[in-house]
């Protein structure tokens, strides 16, 4: 079990709220249809948050063109740009979490690509927003911010079924390993597919419940082999980063930081992933070690400077969280930095001009010499 949560509330009593189980799966399945957000879009994509329309639950999947449905998948979800999100619901007491569930969530994606159209999907979105009393228009006009083409969005949903481009989420209240690594290698594998896994724990306490969702499965290289972004969006090179943050307000000490960030970077021979926003750009120092990435932090073109501590706690020693406190209490003893400790599971983000001055800039170098040596210590 993980750690408590603890709330102040108003009156200033402390409330400390312990894990615990749901006590069905329909309970889950229920949360999501009225909290679609638990679904977490801001961690599945940080640039562009992904908001969800909800299709259907129990949607039918078909086994042949125009048949019924012979499976049913829990959640069926559009995203904004019209990409398909198909939810499988499990607790982690369900031993079918770890094989079974795979290949149940990949009979749903391979038939629902083939047999399911927009027509079918629009129909689906319209019966269930008539059960529950509201006007389809309506709600789709407030999903797109009110000023969309909703034909266009039909036609786009269209075409990601045509070439696949769909999304498939694990959801439970705690992912086992087995399934953790089966994800990863399928979203590394599978494009333009994605699979990912979002655990949601669920924490209670005096009369309170607190849920937690967590994003699984975006490493390194899935991200580097996804083109699961919009078609105006751009390959950031060294020179193409460079002349973006120096056009921002004292761009040019921000680039300075950057460039002495980067020379470290290669120094300490890590790999520099660098993003494809089609507006901002991002490069990441990532070391390799014993075959697991570890992206320690992002700079972005925005000015800002973006701690992965949420990339860390999955992988040793960092998946201890007294390692990722620790880290967090060195980072804080730099001038001008003054995280929470409830961003240990987060990517917390920080003005890049924090680190203008030499020995802040130096200090925080240290702080990941030191992180690459405790990997290196296994």
């Amino acid at each position: 079990m993980s750690a408590g949560i603890f709330v102040i509330q108003e009156n200033g009593q402390l409330v400390e709220m312990a894990e615990r189980a749901y006590d069905s799966e329909a309970l889950l399945q229920e949360l999501l249809e009225k909290y679609p957000n638990l679904l977490a879009g801001d961690q599945i994509n940080s640039g562009e948050p992904r908001r969800w329309l909800l299709i259907s639950r129990e949607m039918g999947v078909p086994f042949e063109e125009a048949g019924a449905g012979r499976w049913f998948v829990d959640h069926l979800f559009l995203d904004q740009d019209g990409i398909l999100t198909l939810v499988e619901v499990k607790r982690s007491s369900d031993t079918r979490i770890r094989r079974e569930v795979v290949g149940q969530m990949l009979d749903y994606a391979a038939n629902g690509v083939v047999h399911w159209t927009a027509e079918r999907i629009r129909a689906s979105f319209e019966a269930n927003c008539q059960t529950q009393a509201q006007e389809p228009e309506e709600v789709l006009a407030e999903f797109l911010d009110g000023d969309a083409d909703t034909e266009k969005f039909w036609q786009q949903v269209a075409t990601n079924l045509q070439i696949g481009k769909i999304r498939m989420l694990f959801v439970a209240d705690q992912i086992p390993l087995e399934l953790q690594r089966v994800v990863e290698f399928l979203n590394v594998q599978m494009n333009p597919a994605e699979v990912l896994a979002v655990e949601i724990k669920q924490f209670v306490g005096e009369g309170l419940k607190t849920l937690v969702p967590r994003v699984i499965g975006q490493t390194v290289e899935a991200q580097k082999n996804k083109t699961l972004t919009s078609s105006a969006s751009r390959q950031w090179d060294e020179a193409s980063f460079r002349q973006a943050l120096e056009s921002r307000q004292g761009g040019t000490e921000l680039a300075e930081i950057a460039d002495k960030l980067l020379d470290w970077a290669r120094r300490k021979e890590l790999y520099l992933w660098r993003g494809k926003g089609s507006k901002y750009g991002s490069v990441m120092p990532i070391l390799s070690h014993r075959g697991v990435d570890y992206q320690l932090f992002s700079i972005w073109t925005t000015g800002s400077i973006e701690i992965g501590f949420q990339y860390l706690q999955n992988k040793h020693p960092f998946d201890v969280e007294s390692k990722r406190v620790e880290l967090l209490t060195r980072l804080n003893e730099i001038e001008g930095i003054s995280l929470p400790e409830s961003v240990i599971t987060k990517r917390p983000s920080l003005p890049l001009a924090v680190l203008k001055p030499e020995a802040s800039l130096q200090q925080f170098l240290a702080v990941f010499d030191w992180v690459i040596d405790q990997v290196k210590l296994d």
